[in-house]
């Protein structure tokens, strides 16, 4: 579109004649016919054209521009309808405004106090939400730790009386039978929807494929982890007969590094180059702890063995991760206690076993030490409840935190109840796992968060900094924009 000269009788015709017939050629923005706009600056609107665009409210405004009340552009703009600019709808709504209603300063504080209200009701809200999150957190961290150090000191004692780490497996590992009655006990308190147990059960099946629990999935995807969930505790509790607790609960943190590990490389897991860090301390940890008893056989032994019961714990929960994926509260209790029919029926033959072959032996029933017994079945039942479950409660980092505060509690014990000697190279190896276990708490988006926090930090300063300068930096910035010519240029 083109804009020529034209006497004075034709001129305003020709051009609200030629805006009229192609609106479809109209520029993409005002600053591109900056100046053909200069050129209109002594335009005459005749009567004609003032009945020809009676339907616009513009021509008040083009009535007053010789006072100079409106820019040329935005007289222009009203006239044609520039992408459906159309200031005297506005105009007209604040004319037909009732004089009776309230200020607009009253109305402007009774909306931005309601929706400050309302803000301030969620954020309120939020925090508190996220403040009962966090004293769950620390009452779960607490219970993690008390339990998780507690079976591990009562296993101590019990071997005492009761030289027996497979059956001891054998008799807490039973005691999985309880996790899917408590799991229905919670729900029917909790969920508005009762199910019965059997409608609830077979809902939970329905993890294990669109059949259920088979006989072949019982086999396939059941058997295998509960091979792994005895091997592990078994390992676990025969390392205690060999080295003190306090190396064998920070040893076994060490899993927390397997997992990553074997994450990375069987389930193509995301490189995080502090979780290899992690790994590599973890592993110095294991041979510093090693060297601190001066590498003899029966120390040897086992560190080995927690070293195995923290790879076999590993491997159960990558396998359990890359062959059935992740499951809900119901569907895990269901798991776990299918764990403990699998003990009953295929694991009780090798406790019996090995009391005949006298391999674990005892003189009488009479002599077992029951009330120890179910004492470390109650705890390890409680630790196995809050790590699968407490989540439901709380962040899953806090329940992790409390396994690795299992450490300094097993060496004030140790301290008191054994001769342990906390020489420099224990201390240090001590503090570099259980520095691995924090590092790999560390969440995979860590670095984003800090580089976001860092770049708040900076503008807020840099906000500050702008704000001690605002009596003369803003005017000086505003005359500066007045003064700039336009740069664009009309193109066809």
């Amino acid at each position: 579109m083109g804009i020529r000269e034209f006497p004075n009788g034709t001129r305003g015709k020709a051009i609200a004649i030629a805006m009229r017939k192609s609106p479809d050629v109209s520029p993409r923005r005002l600053s591109d016919i900056s100046p053909q706009l200069r050129q209109l600056k002594y335009l005459v609107v005749d009567e004609a054209i003032k009945e020809d665009l009676k339907w616009s409210r513009s021509v008040e405004d083009l009535a007053s521009a010789s006072v100079g009340l409106t820019s040329i552009e935005e007289r222009i703009l009203r006239i044609t309808g520039y992408y459906g600019y159309q200031p005297w709808a506005a105009s007209y709504k604040r004319d037909e405004r009732p004089q009776e209603s309230p200020a607009p300063t009253e109305v402007q504080m009774q909306g931005g106090a309601e929706v400050g209200g309302r803000g301030n009701r969620s954020c309120w809200k939020c925090s508190i939400t996220q403040l009962k999150k966090f004293f769950w957190g620390v009452a779960v961290i607490l219970c993690v730790c008390s339990s998780w150090s507690g079976s591990t000191q009562l296993a101590k004692s019990t071997f005492k009386k009761f030289d027996a780490p497979f059956t001891l497996t054998w008799f807490a590992t039973n005691w999985n039978f309880l996790f899917f009655p408590l799991y229905y006990i919670g729900y029917v308190s909790k969920s508005t929807e009762k199910q019965s147990p059997q409608q609830r059960y077979r809902e939970c099946c329905q993890f294990f494929g669109d059949n259920g629990l088979t006989v072949k999935v019982f086999f396939t995807k059941a058997a295998p982890f509960g091979v792994l969930w005895t091997l592990t505790n078994y390992l676990y509790l025969h390392a205690i007969k060999k080295i003190n607790t306090t190396d064998v609960s920070a040893l076994f943190c060490c899993n927390k590094a397997f997992v990553f590990l074997l994450s990375w490389i069987v389930l193509r897991d995301r490189f995080m180059g502090v979780r290899i860090v992690a790994a590599i301390l973890a592993i110095a940890g294991i041979v510093m702890m090693t060297y601190a008893d001066g590498f003899h056989s029966h120390s040897v032994i086992g560190i080995a063995l927690v070293v195995g019961s923290a790879s076999t714990s590993a491997l159960y929960k990558v396998l359990f991760k890359l062959l059935l994926g992740s499951a809900k509260f119901g569907e895990a209790a269901l798991f776990l206690t299918i764990l403990g029919v699998f003990n009953v029926l295929f694991i009780t033959c090798i406790p019996v076993i090995l009391y005949f072959t006298k391999v674990e032996h005892w003189s009488s029933f009479d002599a077992v030490p029951w009330g120890n017994l179910c004492g470390f079945a109650v705890l390890l039942l409680t630790f196995n409840v809050l790590v699968n479950f407490g989540i439901a409660i709380t962040y899953p980092t806090l329940i992790s935190f409390g396994i690795v505060l299992s450490v300094p509690v097993n060496a004030v014990v140790d301290h008191y109840t054994s001769e342990i000697v906390f020489n420099s190279v224990r201390v240090i190896a001590i503090v570099i796992i259980g520095l691995g276990f924090l590092l790999l708490l560390l969440p995979e988006e860590w670095d984003v968060w800090i580089i976001k926090l860092l770049t708040h930090l900076k503008v807020r300063k840099k906000e500050e900094n702008t704000e001690g300068n605002g009596d003369i930096g803003p005017g000086l910035q505003i005359k500066s924009r007045r003064v700039q010519p336009p740069k664009s240029t009309f193109t066809h």
